[in-house]
């Protein structure tokens, strides 16, 4: 029986490559200058930095309302499907799990609700992994097995430009704001159970990315099969870029998984100039 894939925007697949994979992404909204935006399709991280840099206020995000995951299932249903697998990103840190739960409810078809615990490519991989099981003639319950493995083996470290973005959104406490600011101190932050948590601190760009490569090859070293690796970066790719020349240079085995923008919600909560990794072990 026929198998729809949804996920929501800030998985950060390009709308060419949600194309591909057959996979709809519902969008997340970004208040910002008087207006409300659907990320990726109205907004774009540019923007949302641009603007900032002029002095806008700081930009606010919402989850999707069910009903509008409610219209996602109906084009599901529509195209024929009778079973709908949908991957939010973390409740830890958006509604949005809890807006498709809501709408799962009165579906008319039978819907799964995943949450990653991830946000960008943690969840953008399981999306694609999960397209890649149901073109293959895999059910829901082994490809939820297989998002389960990637959820229990993500790996994410980031440092980002300033702690503004994420102390003025909440997102992280004063005190570790503050510690953020200090003479060039930059933060290497992680997810933990799907929050944003502070991981150690390094002098510098080049320290801070010393710092990621240390942290990814042990890893990499200690993880139980081959580990693949996406890098994140908000309007720098030469950092994402660099990141992995440093990565190489260290002699790290992986597979790529390539080289993603983070869009213009998750852009509006970590600021410009953010960049690192998210890497899982093959499934």
């Amino acid at each position: 029986m026929p198998l729809a894939i949804i996920t929501d925007s800030t998985c950060d697949l390009t709308a060419a490559e949600l194309a591909k994979l057959n996979v709809e992404a519902v969008p997340l909204h970004v208040h910002f200058q008087g207006g409300t935006f659907k990320d990726w399709l109205e907004i774009d991280p540019a923007k949302i930095i641009a603007g900032v840099a002029q002095g806008a206020g700081m930009p606010s995000t919402s989850q999707p309302s069910p009903a509008e995951f409610t219209a996602a299932f109906e084009r599901a249903i529509a195209a024929g499907a009778d079973e709908i697998l949908v991957i939010t990103i973390s409740s830890g840190v958006s509604g949005t799990f809890q807006s498709a739960t809501i709408a799962a409810n009165t579906a008319g078809a039978k819907v799964t609700v995943f949450d990653s615990l991830a946000a960008s490519l943690g969840h953008g991989e399981m999306a694609r992994v999960a397209a890649r099981m149901r073109d293959a003639g895999k059910g829901v319950e082994e490809i939820v097995a297989a998002l389960e493995k990637i959820r229990d083996t993500n790996f994410v470290i980031f440092t980002v430009a300033t702690m503004d973005f994420l102390q003025k959104n909440g997102r992280v406490g004063r005190a570790t704001a503050f510690l953020g600011g200090l003479l060039n101190v930059k933060p290497l932050l992680t997810l933990e159970n799907g929050k944003v948590g502070p991981l150690t601190r390094a002098r510098g760009i080049k320290k801070a990315q010393q710092e990621m490569v240390d942290r990814f090859k042990a890893y990499v070293e200690a993880s139980s099969g081959p580990v693949v690796l996406n890098l994140i970066h908000v309007q720098d790719p030469p950092a994402a870029e660099g990141l992995r020349a440093a990565i190489d240079a260290a002699g790290v085995r992986y597979e790529f998984g390539g080289y993603h923008e983070i869009g213009a919600v998750i852009a509006s909560h970590v600021g410009p100039n953010t960049f690192g990794l998210y890497a899982h072990v093959a499934v």
